[in-house]
C-alpha cells in the first residue's frame, strides 16, 4: 500500500455531489471514445452506484497530471484539464461519500492523512493498493452514500444521457432537438449553460479561443458571449432540412416579437431559406405580399409549393439570390419568372383564324413598318388562344414578349379590332426592344390605347 498526497490547494466549495459524479462519468466517456470500447455502464449495486468503462484502466499516475496530453490532442473528448478527478475526489470526501476505484493496475481509495514533513497539517491522500483482478477490463468507480437523484442530476449534464436528439452534425458541432422548455449548450457533450429562449440545444465540438478561455475549471457559468459565434457557425454550416424547417416555422413569430433568439440573426434566417429552397418546393413571401396577391398564393399551393412567411428585411436579402445548389430562391418575383418560363401557349397558325381575324392579322407588316425596324431579338410574332396570368395586376394579359421562344405573343382576343391588335403588338415590341418591365398597369393601358388609336387612324385612311 502507498499513500499519495493529492496536493489539492483550492477546494471547490461550491461543487455539489452531482458535479463530482459528472467528472467520473466524463472520464469514463472519454476513455470509451479514445479506446473505441463499449458503452459506459452506470448502475446501482446495493447502496452503491457503479460507474464503469471498458478502456485501459486507471493508474495512480493519472492523479499526478495537470493536463492530459492525449485528451488535449484528441477530437471530441470532454476532459481538458486532467485535474477534474482530483476535484471530484475532494468533493466526495467533503460530502462523506466513500469512493473506490479499481482496474487491472491498482485499487484507489481516499483518506485524510498528515502531510509528509508537516505532521500538523492534514491533507487528502489517495491510498494506492495492488489490484485484486489483474485481468479486470477498464475502470470501475464505486460510490457509496450518494443519492439516486445526485446520479440522475449528473447524467443530465451530458448530451448522451439527456434524452435530446442530435438532428444535424457539422464540423463546428451539432444541432440538437430541444427536450423541454429550454435550450442547452454542451461542449463536447457536457452541459455548460442553459438558454431559455433558444430554439435548439447545441453541442460545440470545435472550441474557439473565446470558449477555451471561458471554460473554467468548474465547467459551468460559461457566458453567451463565449459561445454565440460557435452556435451561429454550427447553424450556418448545417444543411439539414429538419433544422431549416424548424427555423422557418419560427420566422412567422418575428412580426409578433415572439421568435427565438437564433431568428434575430439575419444570416441564419437567410441560410435556412437557402436550405429549404434546395431541399423542396417553397415560396418565400412577406405577409404583406401574401395578402396583396392571394391568387398567386393559391396558384403556388395548387402546384405543390409550401408557403413560408418571411420578414421584410429577409425578403430584401433573398431577392435574386441563390440557394446552396446554385438555384434561384423562389420569392414572389422568382415564382412569376418560373411560371412565365414554364407556361405553354396554345399557338394558332394564321390559316386557322376566321376571316375577320385574318383581315386584322394581315395588317402586321404595316404595323411593323409604322413601328420602325423590328428588334433583332424578335424572331416571330404569334397568336395564342391562351395567355399566362398577370399575377401582380390580376388582369388578363393581352400580349407578352416571351424571351424563351424569342417571340411576341398576342392574345387571339386582340384580333377583334385593329386598335386592340396594333396597340398590343407595338406595346410588346417596345418591351422587346427596351427590355423594360411594365411601369404601372394604368400607364400600360393608356399607352396601349393611344398607340392602338393612332395606328387605326393611319391604317384606315
Amino acid at each position: 500500500m502507498k499513500k499519495f498526497d493529492l496536493n489539492i490547494e483550492k477546494i471547490l466549495e461550491n461543487w455539489e455531489m452531482h458535479h463530482a459524479i459528472r467528472e467520473i462519468i466524463a472520464n469514463a466517456l472519454d476513455e470509451q471514445l479514445l479506446t473505441e470500447t463499449k458503452d459506459v455502464e452506470i448502475s446501482k449495486k446495493g447502496d452503491s452506484w457503479i460507474i464503469r468503462d471498458f478502456g485501459r484502466g486507471i493508474k495512480h499516475s493519472h492523479l499526478t497530471q495537470n493536463e492530459n496530453q492525449q485528451k488535449l490532442s484528441s477530437w471530441g473528448v470532454i476532459g481538458k484539464f486532467g485535474i477534474g478527478l482530483k476535484d471530484a475526489l475532494a468533493t466526495f470526501n467533503r460530502k462523506g461519500t466513500v469512493v473506490t476505484a479499481k482496474s487491472k493496475h491498482c485499487r484507489i481509495s481516499i483518506e485524510k492523512s498528515p502531510k509528509q514533513g508537516f505532521p500538523d497539517i492534514t491533507t487528502l491522500h489517495a491510498i494506492i493498493e495492488d489490484p485484486i483482478e489483474v485481468s479486470f477490463v477498464g475502470t470501475e468507480f464505486e460510490l457509496k452514500g450518494v443519492k439516486d437523484e445526485d446520479v440522475e442530476a449528473a447524467k443530465k449534464l451530458f448530451l448522451k444521457f439527456s434524452g435530446e436528439e442530435v438532428i444535424a452534425t457539422t464540423k463546428q458541432g451539432q444541432v440538437v432537438k430541444r427536450n423541454g422548455n429550454q435550450g442547452n449548450i454542451y461542449i463536447n457533450g457536457v452541459k455548460v449553460a442553459e438558454e431559455g429562449n433558444f430554439l435548439f440545444s447545441y453541442n460545440i465540438t470545435k472550441l474557439s479561443a473565446a470558449i477555451t478561455k471561458a471554460l473554467n475549471r468548474e465547467r459551468s457559468n460559461v457566458g453567451r458571449s463565449a459561445y454565440t459565434a460557435s452556435v451561429k457557425n454550427i447553424l450556418l454550416s448545417s444543411t439539414a432540412k429538419e433544422v431549416a424547417e424548424i427555423l422557418a416555422r419560427d420566422l412567422k413569430n418575428i412580426n409578433e416579437g415572439t421568435e427565438h433568439d437564433e431568428l434575430t440573426w439575419i444570416d441564419v434566417q437567410e441560410h435556412a431559406v437557402k436550405i429549404l429552397n434546395q431541399k423542396g418546393n417553397y415560396l418565400f413571401v412577406t405577409s404583406f405580399k401574401a395578402m396583396q396577391h392571394p391568387d398567386m398564393i393559391d396558384e403556388a399551393e395548387s402546384i405543390g409549393h409550401e408557403i413560408i412567411i418571411i420578414p421584410e428585411n429577409l425578403q430584401v436579402k433573398i431577392n435574386r439570390a441563390f440557394d446552396l445548389s446554385g438555384n434561384p430562391i423562389v420569392d414572389i418575383d422568382q415564382f412569376v419568372r418560373n411560371y412565365n418560363d414554364s407556361y405553354e401557349f396554345m399557338f394558332i397558325e394564321p390559316d386557322e383564324l376566321n376571316d375577320n381575324e385574318k383581315a386584322i392579322y394581315y395588317f402586321t407588316p404595316k404595323i411593323l413598318e409604322i413601328f420602325g425596324q423590328i428588334p433583332k431579338k424578335v424572331k416571330k410574332i404569334r397568336v395564342s388562344s391562351t395567355m399566362r396570368k398577370d399575377y401582380f395586376e390580376r388582369v388578363e394579359t393581352l400580349g407578352c414578349w416571351d424571351q424563351k421562344s424569342r417571340s411576341i405573343v398576342v392574345s387571339r382576343k386582340t384580333l377583334k379590332s385593329v386598335s386592340d391588335y396594333s396597340g398590343t403588338l407595338i406595346h410588346e415590341l417596345i418591351h422587346a426592344k427596351t427590355g423594360h418591365d411594365d411601369v404601372s398597369r394604368a400607364f400600360e393601358i393608356s399607352l396601349t390605347e393611344k398607340i392602338g388609336d393612332f395606328c387605326r387612324q393611319i391604317l384606315e385612311r
